[in-house]
């Protein structure tokens, strides 16, 4: 066997073994074409027609990658993995492209004797050459535009891509761009905007699950910028010229007469004003948050090891028995991990796969897992606690699906709800899942309204019946490759960014269609999502450095305009942080939109690394953690009507309710030198402990009078003030204008 598929698998970051890269050649770049083939094939060769003759080229042996990841059977599924260690990588590198030319090519392994060998179809491919063009290509509500800097990537059919400058005056700062883990000011930087799942260390990696082409440029006039796409651009924030902001953007335009004439290819809205006036234009272009329930300020709870009805309960009697008063739980391993719709152990018998389920359809076993899901949800209620449950929009196909599984994907096939995929004959057929979680899993086409609609009626009983309150809409970046086609005829590169923004869109609905506000929680995301619900910062480790990236995801993520906003408190994978840590994160967690903890699945191995406080104080050993973690909730407890005060100030004012500094002091040029500080609505600074062992604390304050919140210490602005920092205090101020009103929240 010789597999050739010229775009890969679509991962943004690494090149597969059997694909062409680049996948749109450009003269005067060499060209690499790469099959992967089973152990008996000896030998590849590649015949290239350049409609004058056809040459035939021998591969060479290469290291085998897929999906990102280097084949060795490790992070992907079984089978994945046995079909790669049977199968060898070649590949050969070609030069010397002519622009604007029409080439094809087809492999030819061996043995080569005769009707041994073994060929594949012939690829068709056009090579793209960069060209100057007019700048009326770029259609620009504002000024910015660098003269003469538009450039094309034409390959005499289409234009693959455009790119241009804005342009940077001295002294001004560019943040933004999405949640971003690893600055505040991008100046300097080199980054991109596509959604993609970094599973940890995406500080380091500089890889994001919520990116967006909208930045603030802060501390010359004032402007900010939309480059309105949902394919993916390249931004260069002056690191190659500090005078200009490069922009390369994906395209897929027609070539020719009207282009040549300077019809636009692309829209960038430059807003002019100061950030917050640029927040709300940006704001009004891509939506605007709606003001969710009181209840989703208060703290979130939960744990992947939470699976049984028996361990909720228990969770949720040991933070009443601990005086932590909790808000909502999420639950995440409820289902039965097939249907993600129906409860483990549950017992029914499975329908068409078109039609929903309903609460008496299930019997709910006394020795199951979940032997009363609404008994439980009524319990949780009437305790003032809310409940969320956990999703994936895949059908999930590995292992191979029985029951109600079956007949859903039997469904989703025969009634044409899933994105598809083209195939090497020009077909289209159900795309499958190539990420390394849930891999080869369906997708509905959750931007199609009809199939939306079909997905999320499978879950109606959960709201309406059992109860719940929300949903945690995970993993939204599922959608790989511009070969996807989505039911309304366009493709991948196109949509997939956008997909999860349809994603928690799809589940809001649900929720208001059964009469309950739409509160979604969702990782994944792109411009847009601001009209979608809440989010957190994704999957991170117990360490100081994630803690500070977590923060900086924050701050980027709410300048881009998401309202509602939290992370895992000191991070929810690998050994528990420390009780340091774990304070610290805290107190600077019950300064955020969302307060939340969670912790990753360990196969329930000893000791627990749950991040509930009572599990951190035992595995410590540390005495302060549950007083301290009790001081903080309730504290949050009496913020609530604040943050839900500010929460509707933002967004009537189209601006954040936690803004980096910037927002309100674009031109304190000393605040950029400390980065992880905000305004919490428009009285609280928050200046957290982000650094091990510190017993005190310089924050740099703006112009103005304030109070230091836990001393009641009256302090002048426009200098820096040290104070000392108990683990369970981050160092907050209260304009003095308005600490009479607030100072009952802090004095308890």
């Amino acid at each position: 066997m010789i597999r050739h598929r010229p775009f890969g698998s679509g991962h943004p970051y690494s090149v597969d073994t059997e694909q062409r890269d680049p996948v749109d050649p450009v003269a005067g770049q060499p060209l690499t074409l790469g099959v992967r083939a089973t152990r008996d094939v000896e030998t590849v060769q590649v015949e290239w027609d350049d409609g004058a003759a056809v040459r035939t080229l021998p591969l060479a042996r290469v290291e085998r990658r897929s999906r990102g990841q280097t084949v060795d059977g490790g992070h992907l599924a079984g089978a994945q993995a046995r079909l790669a260690r049977a199968a060898g990588g070649w590949a050969v590198t070609l030069t010397d492209l002519a622009p604007h030319r029409a080439y094809r090519y087809r492999f030819v392994g061996g043995p080569l004797a005769d009707a041994a060998a073994q060929r594949t179809r012939w690829f068709d491919v056009r090579v793209a050459a960069w060209r100057a063009a007019s700048d009326a290509l770029i259609g620009s509500s504002g000024a910015g535009l660098v003269p003469g800097s538009v450039e094309v990537l034409d390959d005499g059919v289409t234009l693959r891509r455009v790119r241009f400058a804005l342009a940077l005056a001295p002294g001004e700062h560019v943040a933004g761009f999405g949640e971003r883990f690893d600055a505040l000011d991008h100046r300097g930087a080199e980054l991109d905007s596509v959604v993609f799942e970094q599973y940890k260390s995406q500080g380091a990696e500089r890889k994001t699950y919520l990116p967006m082409p909208f930045a603030h440029v802060v501390g010359g006039r004032g402007w900010g910028f939309h480059v309105r796409t949902s394919r993916r651009v390249w931004f260069d924030v002056g690191a190659t010229d500090a005078t200009r902001l490069g922009v390369e953007v994906e395209l897929d335009h027609p070539s020719g007469a009207a282009v040549e004439q300077g019809a636009r290819v692309l829209e960038v809205a430059v807003f002019e004003g100061t950030p917050h006036e640029v927040l709300d234009a940006f704001l009004g272009e891509v939506g605007r948050p709606e003001q969710l329930p009181d209840w989703v300020l208060r703290l979130w709870a939960s744990g992947n090891e939470w699976n049984t009805q028996a361990e909720v309960m228990r969770q949720a009697d040991l933070h009443r028995e601990h005086g932590v008063p909790v808000g909502s739980i999420v639950i995440e391993a409820w289902s039965d991990e097939s249907t993600f719709h129906v409860w483990r152990d549950a017992q029914y018998t499975p329908r068409d796969g078109a039609e929903p389920l309903r609460l008496d359809d299930f019997t709910f076993p006394a020795e199951g897992a979940w032997p009363d899901p609404k008994g439980m949800v009524d319990e949780l209620h009437a305790r003032d606690v809310r409940v969320m449950l956990w999703q994936i929009p895949l059908v999930k196909m590995r292992p191979h699906p029985v029951g109600q599984a079956r007949n859903d994907a039997d469904a989703a096939v025969r009634d044409g709800v899933l994105v598809r995929e083209e195939a090497p004959d020009g077909s289209l057929r159900p795309y499958r899942n190539r990420g390394w979680w849930f891999p080869l899993g369906l997708m509905p086409d959750l931007t199609d309204d009809r199939s939306a609609r079909w997905w999320t009626d499978k879950r109606r009983y959960l709201v309406e019946e059992v109860g719940v309150d929300g949903f945690k809409t995970d993993g939204g970046e599922h959608a790989w490759g511009r070969d996807l086609v989505y039911l309304d005829g366009r493709r991948g590169d196109e949509k997939n960014s956008a997909y999860p923004v349809s994603y928690a869109q799809a589940y809001g609905d649900l929720l208001r269609r059964s009469g309950k506000a739409p509160v979604t929680f969702s990782r994944a995301g792109f411009s847009g999502s601001q009209a979608h619900g809440a989010f957190w910062a994704g999957d991170e480790n117990s360490t100081w450095e994630a803690f500070r990236w977590s923060l900086f995801a924050g701050l980027s993520a709410t300048a881009s305009g998401i309202l509602y906003w939290g992370w895992d408190v000191a991070g929810f994978s690998g050994e528990i942080p420390t009780a340091e840590l774990y304070l610290r994160s805290m107190a600077a967690a019950a300064f955020v939109p969302i307060m939340q903890y969670h912790s990753e699945f360990n196969h329930h191995r000893t000791p627990s690394r749950d991040r509930t406080p009572w599990n951190i104080a035992e595995r410590t050993g540390d005495d302060r953690v549950l007083p301290g973690v009790r001081r903080l909730v309730e504290l949050r407890e009496r913020l609530v009507p604040y943050l839900s005060d500010e929460s509707a100030w933002a967004i009537e004012r189209g601006t954040g309710l936690m803004r980096p500094l910037f927002f309100d002091w674009p031109d304190d040029e000393r605040l950029w030198g400390a980065p992880l500080q905000w305004m919490l609505g428009r009285s609280i600074l928050v200046s957290p402990v982000t650094v091990e062992g510190a017993s005190e604390h310089a924050a740099t304050l703006p112009e103005g009078e304030w109070v230091h919140a836990f001393s009641g210490e009256r302090v002048r602005g426009g200098a820096t003030h040290t104070s000392a920092v108990p683990w369970d205090e981050a160092p907050v101020y209260v304009r003095a204008e308005d600490w009479v009103r607030l100072r009952g929240v802090f004095e308890g």
